[in-house]
């Protein structure tokens, strides 16, 4: 028999999760308009240069830290996707900004995120982490052979 108390928690939760779905759409969203604002030439190369990092990241199939590895799996994605995207929509200039979010809207979500896939940010985003896993991977392996060398 179920409980009242299962039945709760189980409607608390597909509340929680609907919330979440909710706030990931709408920071994909702003994702893409910030990707749009920075191929403004009115953007600054520093503002251009960390979107592209933010959405590479954001878009990439591959994380930056696995999220099999507890804690820190998860937390790349809940502080570079919001904490970049905060920190580009400061570096943008605002008229940009919101040009693009119109151009999005416009658009509309589902072709913005066409658009996107067919300039394939996600792979390149997701090479420059496997070449950053690799140069980390060549410093480790540096090190170590450079401590079993010391007397």
């Amino acid at each position: 028999m179920i409980s009242v108390g299962a039945i709760r928690r189980s409607s608390l939760v597909m509340i929680v999760l609907e919330n979440l779905r909710s706030r990931a759409r709408v920071l994909k969203n702003e994702a893409f308009a910030v990707y749009l604002a920075a191929k403004d030439p009115r953007t600054p190369w520093y503002a251009k240069a960390l979107t592209f990092f933010v959405v590479a990241h954001t878009f990439s199939p591959i994380d930056l830290i696995p999220d099999f590895i507890p804690v820190l799996g998860y937390l790349d994605d809940l502080i570079i996707t919001p904490g970049g995207l905060w920190l580009a929509v400061r570096m943008i200039p605002p008229e940009v900004l919101e040009e693009a979010r119109k151009t999005m809207a416009a658009q509309g979500v589902e072709s913005s995120h066409r658009v996107l896939s067919r300039r394939s940010v996600g792979y390149v985003g997701a090479a420059v982490i496997i070449i950053l896993w690799i140069v980390i991977l060549i410093g480790v392996v540096y090190l170590i052979i450079k401590a079993r060398r010391l007397p």
